[in-house]
């Protein structure tokens, strides 16, 4: 894929869309929501669909010339439905958010109960944060990780349920290492006679591809990103048994928003294909050997692992008790100018801002997709640990920086 169309039209932006293949070519991507996808996903993105207005479903549109968006949007629907077993997919929705806003519209009211992870333990926006519109719409309480084990406190979760007694509790995080009993949630929203919307938006390509317990078929919503571990067109997507299906759809289009982003549904149909191959299937097995390589390593230098370790994409560091004055923001522009690029984050017990929080996130799927192994992300975790220890020194982040150089070089991304 090269630019030169834009360079002729706009050559501001094309210096920018090359800067930022640059930057991605040359650091390493460790973002536990980030990844990268192929140049299928991204060619599928880039097509004549993105001029095609198609409101509505496939075969009941509301515009002529839909021939084409039907096909496309019914091969992501059918293959959405062969990765996970649902019965019923939304793939509309243009983020995760916005899947959860068609869940929400759809089953609640406004001044309705959601009950949801904290967010500085890990939970997300959308579950109900205040500045978030579900906090704004909905009554909230939030449930929270154990401080001590770093694993979700279920028990504390039920005791919470029967007090609130909410209408919807949502379980999948943005910021926790480990598996998610689903089951377990499920048994507290039966007991409460409320709904379970589990969010898998970080690990729907760990779900598809059998490394991480499914939500599907115990909870009654499912919904997920597109874009982080399974490596399709950006987006979101709904899952439901039958019985909510209309529901759902009506929630999306017309209650939350317009025409779908077809192109964006091309890319999630050429990924969902790329992802129901072995080879997917490997991929997601590796980004979980390879976090699991990172935590170790983390250990070894005497970090502090939240929760010990981690069962999936991500581990989360928190800093306080080995570098207690060492801010995770720090950390975070130190790496960046040494090539590795993840994020500060919240950690149980947090006792800073979140705008500057005690910990750091770091996930392993864009480097998986450079072809990384337990080997090379052991190195990673080294190099991440020296600027760690120093993060204000310019030669030891000069010295990581090279390495990384030589890391990227060594796995390329794209020609």
């Amino acid at each position: 894929m090269t630019y030169e169309t834009v360079a002729a039209a706009d050559p501001a932006v094309a210096e920018a869309l090359e800067g930022e293949r640059t930057r991605q070519n040359e650091t390493l991507a460790m973002i536990a929501s980030e990844n990268h996808a192929s140049e299928a996903v991204m060619e599928a993105q880039s097509s004549e669909l993105t001029n095609k207005y198609a409101e509505g479903y496939p075969g009941e549109r509301y515009y002529a010339g839909c021939e084409y968006a039907d096909e496309v949007e019914n091969l992501a629907i059918e293959r959405a439905k062969e990765l996970w077993g649902a019965e019923h997919v939304n793939v509309q929705p243009h983020s995760g958010s916005q899947a959860n806003m068609g869940v929400y519209l759809a089953m609640l009211e406004p001044g309705d109960k959601i009950l949801s992870l904290d967010l500085t333990h890990g939970g997300h926006l959308s579950h109900g944060h205040p500045a978030n519109f579900a906090g704004q719409t909905y009554e909230v309480e939030q449930y929270e990780v154990d401080a001590e084990t770093g694993y979700v406190d279920y028990e504390g979760l039920a005791d919470i349920a029967e007090e609130f007694d909410p209408d919807i509790i949502v379980s999948g995080y943005s910021a926790y290492p480990r598996e998610v009993d689903f089951e377990r949630v499920q048994e507290v929203a039966d007991d409460t006679d409320a709904y379970h919307l589990a969010d898998i938006a970080h690990i729907t390509g760990l779900v598809a591809a059998g490394v991480h317990e499914s939500p599907v078929g115990v909870a009654d919503f499912v919904t997920g990103s597109t874009h982080k571990t399974i490596r399709a067109g950006r987006g979101g997507i709904i899952m439901c048994d039958e019985e909510h299906a209309d529901a759902i759809d009506n929630a999306v289009f017309p209650g939350a928003q317009g025409g779908p982003l077809m192109h964006n549904i091309a890319g999630k149909a050429v990924g969902f294909g790329e992802a129901l191959s072995e080879e997917f299937d490997a991929y997601a097995e590796q980004t979980v050997t390879n976090a699991k390589a990172l935590a170790e390593t983390f250990t070894e230098h005497g970090l502090e692992v939240v929760s010990g370790g981690t069962d999936n994409h991500l581990v989360l560091v928190d800093l306080r008790p080995s570098h207690p004055d060492t801010p995770g923001k720090d950390v975070e522009s130190a790496l960046e100018e040494a090539g590795i690029v993840m994020n500060a984050n919240t950690v149980p017990g947090e006792t800073r801002s979140a705008f500057n929080p005690s910990g750091i996130r770091i996930g392993t799927p864009g480097v998986t997709t450079r072809g990384f192994t337990e080997s090379t992300c052991r190195e990673v975790a080294d190099l991440i640990t020296r600027v760690i220890d120093d993060p204000n020194d310019e030669q030891t982040v000069a010295e990581v920086a090279a390495r990384v150089d030589e890391l990227t070089d060594e796995y390329p991304l794209y020609d």
